[in-house]
């Protein structure tokens, strides 16, 4: 993924650029990046508030989140919070950042497409990217309660399924170092 955000073409403005980097670094749902506004921002406490969704498959227009857990804090690394301050700062603080006129989900997934191709990197969706995000999370070591909480999920049952691939595999490791640290007893 990070090859993935170096190739964005991060300009001064608002652009798709921005919006497929703000999904890679927090792992949000699609209609949830689409609703931030400038005031989502708590820039003082390094955090974004997910608290609303956008309408892009009906008339536009905000609409609440899938689930009272996606209601949410997610915290940001200071060189995203620089980046959004600056980015945000002349915009009206209860409209949508990227949103301009009617949105496509194939238009991102479109670009993101290019974008993987130009690096001859597997082709990943800006669904993708959220899945990306959290596996990244669980093999940093992340506790699973940590990235169901920051995705939103209504459970952490509903992450635990989701990434039993990941988890299965950083059980391995679990077990190969538990082996070697029992084999050093002797």
């Amino acid at each position: 993924m990070h090859t993935l955000l170096v190739h964005l073409h991060l300009t001064p403005n608002i652009n798709w650029d921005w919006f497929i980097f703000i999904i890679a670094k927090t792992g949000m749902r699609f209609s949830e990046a689409l609703a931030l506004t400038p005031k989502d921002f708590d820039f003082p406490h390094q955090s974004l508030i997910v608290n609303k969704t956008w309408d892009y498959k009906g008339n536009g227009g905000f609409l609440p989140t899938k689930n009272k857990s996606s209601v949410r804090k997610i915290q940001l690394d200071w060189q995203t919070i620089i980046k959004f301050s600056e980015l945000i700062r002349d915009l009206p603080e209860d409209k949508p950042i990227f949103v301009k006129g009617s949105v496509y989900n194939s238009t991102v997934n479109d670009r993101l497409e290019r974008y993987c191709k130009d690096l001859g990197i597997p082709v990943i969706s800006v669904h993708g990217l959220r899945h990306t995000h959290a596996s990244l999370l669980l093999f940093a070591g992340v506790s699973i309660a940590s990235v169901a909480r920051r995705l939103g999920h209504a459970s952490m049952t509903t992450t635990q399924k989701t990434y039993i691939h990941i988890i299965q595999e950083l059980e391995n490791r679990d077990i190969d170092l538990v082996m070697r640290s029992m084999a050093g007893l002797a």
